[in-house]
């Protein structure tokens, strides 16, 4: 008979090790079918073990949710010693690698989770916000002058990014630095864009 011992953890590894599974169930379903069961058991722990660990079901939510954020936020951090252009493309390829290399995960969070689990959009939002901020860095190291429509124009353009990157063919070698090459023209597209007057047809 195989040997069904619960291997000992310390706290701060058990939880790791759970949030971690939730992540690798993450990527193969939506938040909503994350089963704090499926969890325990891949664990080899009891569901009430798990809940030792973590207040509630939110709270196991948060901290799994948490962890995607944290580290789609670490992979886009460019280093601050890099020049502007140098930091965007840095910016753009963490961006691009990181969804790509997460895809599923990513895609249960920016489209599933902010809609059907309110316990959670407060940490999506925050790392939306940090996006649209390194975007607008990226625009005043590029020497870019203030506009009026910036920040909607920048978060305009982080859904145009986030859906090229989701949906783009990336079978192909060299697929993906077609890709961020793509995907920094468009960037330096809206830059051109901001600077110039918005021109209206006559009224009719």
């Amino acid at each position: 008979m195989a040997d069904r011992r619960v291997t000992r953890l310390a706290p701060d590894q058990r939880r790791a090790q759970l949030v971690a599974i939730g992540l690798e169930l993450l990527a193969e379903r939506s938040l909503d079918e994350l089963s704090t069961d499926e969890v325990a058991r891949r664990a080899g722990i009891s569901r009430g073990l798990l809940f030792h660990y973590f207040d509630s079901k939110r709270d196991f939510y948060r901290a799994v949710v948490r962890t995607a954020c944290d580290r789609f936020t670490a992979a886009t951090t460019p280093d601050d010693a890099l020049e502007p252009v140098a930091w965007m493309r840095a910016f753009i390829a963490g961006f691009v690698d990181h969804v790509l290399g997460h895809r599923q995960v990513y895609l249960a969070l920016v489209r599933g989770a902010s809609g059907s689990h309110p316990a959670v959009t407060d940490i999506l939002g925050e790392t939306h916000e940090t996006l649209a901020r390194r975007v607008d860095d990226a625009r005043r190291r590029l020497g870019a002058p203030s506009a009026p429509r910036a920040e909607p124009a920048s978060r305009a353009w982080m859904a145009f990014a986030e859906e090229a990157v989701v949906t783009w063919p990336v079978g192909e070698e060299g697929a993906r630095d077609e890709l961020c090459r793509f995907i920094e023209a468009s960037f330096v597209s809206l830059l051109g864009l901001l600077e110039r007057p918005v021109l209206l047809g006559p009224e009719s």
